[in-house]
């Protein structure tokens, strides 16, 4: 097999691998918009969030310390004692639900059939005050996420594909142990959440609130559980986001912009659909990087800073809902 074809083989798996990332932190995004109407512009600063809190814990790090220190005097930084990986995961979901029950009661409850715009406004105001209590409570230096996640190439995969060439001086497919992790675990919640969306009756709740809010309360549903129950999944949707991209890239306050890579994959998938939200990050993964690979060199490179919103740009031209949204027709 020629080496080009090797290399650009090997691009497609690293892209579909980074597309399941940007998949599930898109669905974050979808479970929201489904349930309620609302664009959560905080999905991102969630998922920040979420791994400094995983961070902390794990590190028995104090919460507040600064404060702490600036209003008492009292140095306090560690507890003196670290919690095992699966305990702090299992603490921070728990951090992350609580953060749904808040959300719920103090912000969505007094903002019921208001204007989308408003709702929207109001989920800005909660991104920057959870990258500022993210900020008081953990502090803002970059940390590593160690939760027993694999690190470095899969010296098995490059192994099994040197033979695969016609050139003996081929070394075979990089594979990241890490981004195999990330993509099984990944893939894992994204099957389960479509599962959990079609087939529970807590699911079809939720695709009953999505269609009609009255009909849905008119059969007994409360939106108000329904929120809670959506704005939980979405905390434990960010969890998972976090700790994948805080062990790549590292715990940092630049982590929550991976929410913006998650809107050229609602813009493809739709606005609405789980299976959208799948498939748009795996074309957007794909792409960018095929793009990068083929283009990139002759015009310069750093092309996947770009791509994907251009992509985007494009299906808004000609499919503005979307590969799965619902084309919504208003008679005038």
């Amino acid at each position: 097999m020629p080496i080009w074809m090797l290399d650009t083989i090997e691009v497609i798996i690293n892209g579909l691998m980074v597309g399941v990332l940007y998949s599930l932190v898109a669905l974050g995004f979808v479970l929201i918009f489904k349930a309620s109407g609302i664009f959560n512009y905080a999905q991102g600063v969630m998922a920040l969030f979420a791994a400094l809190t995983l961070v902390g814990l794990q590190s028995g790090q104090v919460p507040f310390s600064h404060l702490i220190k600036a209003v008492t005097g009292i140095e306090i930084s560690h507890f003196g004692w670290e919690l095992p990986a699966i305990v702090a995961i299992l603490l921070t979901a728990g951090v992350m639900v609580i953060v749904a029950i808040l959300v719920e009661r103090l912000l969505l409850r007094h903002l019921v059939n208001q204007e989308p715009i408003i709702l929207f406004m109001a989920t800005i105001g909660l991104a920057y005050f959870l990258e500022g209590l993210g900020d008081l409570m953990w502090g803002a230096d970059v940390r590593a996420v160690e939760i027993g996640l694999p690190q470095g190439g899969s010296l098995w995969f490059e192994n099994l594909t040197k033979g695969w060439a016609a050139d003996s001086g081929y070394w075979g497919m990089y594979i990241d142990k890490l981004d195999i992790t990330a993509t099984v675990i990944a893939g894992i919640l994204v099957v389960s959440l479509t599962l959990f969306s079609q087939y529970t009756r807590i699911g079809r709740a939720l695709r009953a609130v999505a269609d009609d809010h009255q009909a849905a309360l008119s059969v007994g549903i409360s939106l108000r559980a329904i929120w809670v129950i959506v704005w939980s999944i979405a905390g434990i949707v960010a969890l998972v986001a976090g700790a994948m991209w805080g062990a790549k890239t590292g715990v940092q306050f630049s982590l929550s912009l991976i929410a913006l890579k998650a809107l050229p994959v609602l813009i493809l998938g739709g606005f609405t659909s789980i299976p959208g939200a799948i498939v748009g990050g795996l074309i957007i993964g794909v792409g960018e990087k095929l793009f990068e690979f083929t283009i990139g060199p002759m015009i310069g490179g750093a092309t996947e800073n770009w791509f994907a919103y251009v992509l985007a740009l494009v299906f808004l031209m000609f499919r503005p809902q979307g590969l799965f949204g619902e084309r919504i027709i208003e008679r005038v």
